[in-house]
C-alpha cells in the first residue's frame, strides 16, 4: 500500500504539470536548497533565462511569505532568524506557462487585510502595478509587515495574469490561504 499510495500521488502530480513540490516546515536554509534545485531543473530543461528568473523570484517571495507569516511556526523568543514555518509550495507548467502555488495556515483576523491587499493588486493593470510599486518604495513598510511590504507587488509584477487566491476557514481561529501565480 505504501508504494501504491505514493506512486499514485506522483502520477497525479505529473498529470497536473507539477515539476516541483514541497510540503512541510521550511526555513531560509531549506529555501536556498529548494531554490537551487529549481534553478538546476529549469536550466536542464533549457528554460529561457528571463522566464527562469521570474519563476525563481516568485518562488522565493512566496516561500518567504510562508516562513514569515504562517501560523504554524516554530521559533524561540529572540531567535526569529532560526524560524521554521509550515506550508506548501509547488511549481509546475500548464498550457505552456509556469505557475507557482503556495499555501499556509494563517490567523483568521489577518485574512481580511491580506485579501484587501491582494484584491487591490489584482485589479491593477501593469502600469498601475508599477505606479503602486514606486509609491510603496517611497514609503515606510506596513507596521505589521516583516519585510518591505513589496512582496505581493513584486509577485504581481512578474505574473502574466492577475494573481489567483483563495481562503478556506479551517477552525475558529485559522484559515488556509492559497495563492497561484502564472508566469
Amino acid at each position: 500500500m505504501l508504494a501504491s499510495d505514493h506512486h499514485r500521488m506522483k502520477l497525479e502530480s505529473n498529470q497536473q504539470g507539477i515539476i516541483f513540490s514541497f510540503n512541510g516546515f521550511i526555513s531560509e536554509g531549506i529555501l536556498f536548497a529548494l531554490g537551487d534545485a529549481l534553478k538546476k531543473k529549469m536550466s536542464q530543461d533549457d528554460t529561457d533565462v528571463c522566464t527562469m528568473k521570474r519563476v525563481f523570484s516568485v518562488f522565493v517571495e512566496q516561500a518567504q511569505n510562508i516562513i514569515r507569516y504562517s501560523a504554524e511556526t516554530l521559533a524561540k523568543a529572540g531567535q526569529e532568524a532560526n524560524r521554521i514555518s509550515s506550508g506548501v509550495i509547488t511549481v509546475g507548467s500548464e498550457a505552456g506557462r509556469f505557475f507557482v502555488v503556495c499555501g499556509n495556515v494563517m490567523r483568521r483576523e489577518e485574512a481580511l487585510p491580506l485579501q484587501a491587499r491582494l484584491e487591490k493588486i489584482r485589479n491593477l493593470d501593469p502600469a498601475g502595478i508599477k505606479a503602486f510599486y514606486l509609491d510603496r518604495i517611497r514609503n515606510d513598510p506596513d507596521p505589521d509587515s516583516l519585510g518591505a511590504s513589496l512582496g505581493l507587488i513584486e509577485i504581481a509584477r512578474r505574473a502574466s495574469e492577475p494573481i489567483q487566491y483563495d481562503f478556506l476557514d479551517i477552525d475558529e481561529l485559522n484559515t488556509f490561504y492559497c495563492m497561484k501565480v502564472f508566469i
